[in-house]
């Protein structure tokens, strides 16, 4: 039997914590509740969750500063809670490395959805044995593994949060065709998600910080559009 996916819940609110704790139980997942900050940098260690839900509003060390120091050292996913629904935040939370951000109340099937959607997304298929070649899309210096979520870009490994890694397989996997913002948003993020279309432009700027631009390729801006992945040919 596969062992269950463990989920850190950190927030100081210890009602929501433990509520969200029981319907995630409910869904088989084994999880564990830190209220604060510095709590959750610990534990990270020694619980090794699959996801973290993590609240902004935290004594001492804030949400934001535990995403920065957790995207230092690993690509796990992140959703965020907050009850503040102002686009800097998201935006904000977003560009730390956020995979998702949930406004306070939510209801509790849609956060369940959400960290399903979020560990489906990140997992790779583990009824891949049919597929052996898995999704690879290869340019000179770049190669996007979506199988097993690895981008090596001039022969070395590139950190990067899941929706990052499929934004950019989804734009290389179709090179040289332009994508409207929300096309992409509706691929990547899929109907779970409730956002806007900022969250896009968000994960373009933090791939061109990561892979830049390549004399034969590169993430180019179809202005009123999109975005698409070009391929220059000599």
């Amino acid at each position: 039997m596969a062992a269950k996916q463990k989920i850190m819940i950190v927030d100081d609110d210890s009602n929501i914590a433990e509520l969200i704790s029981l319907y995630l139980t409910k869904e088989c997942f084994d999880t564990r509740i830190v209220g604060d900050g510095e709590a959750a940098l610990r534990s990270f260690d020694s619980f090794a969750p699959n996801l973290i839900l993590l609240d902004l509003m935290l004594p001492g060390m804030d949400g934001y500063q535990v995403c920065r120091e957790i995207r230092q050292r690993s690509n796990v996913p992140i959703i965020m809670l907050s009850a503040k629904g102002e686009i800097f935040d998201k935006v904000l939370g977003l560009e730390l490395g956020a995979d998702d951000y949930m406004i306070k109340p939510f209801d509790s099937k849609e956060l369940v959805a959400r960290v399903k959607a979020v560990l489906r997304r990140f997992q790779p298929d583990k009824n891949g044995a049919d597929k052996p070649k898995g999704k690879i899309v290869e340019y000179p210096d770049l190669i996007v593994n979506q199988t097993n979520y690895s981008v090596i870009y001039r022969g070395k490994t590139v950190d990067m949060p899941p929706k990052e890694l499929e934004l950019l397989y989804f734009l290389a996997a179709s090179p040289n065709q332009v994508f409207t913002r929300e096309q992409l948003l509706d691929h990547i993020w899929g109907y779970e998600y409730i956002g806007d279309t900022r969250t896009v432009d968000v994960h373009i700027k933090r791939l061109r910080e990561k892979i830049g631009d390549h004399p034969s390729w590169s993430l180019t801006t179809v202005w009123g559009i999109g975005y698409k992945f070009e391929v220059k040919h000599p």
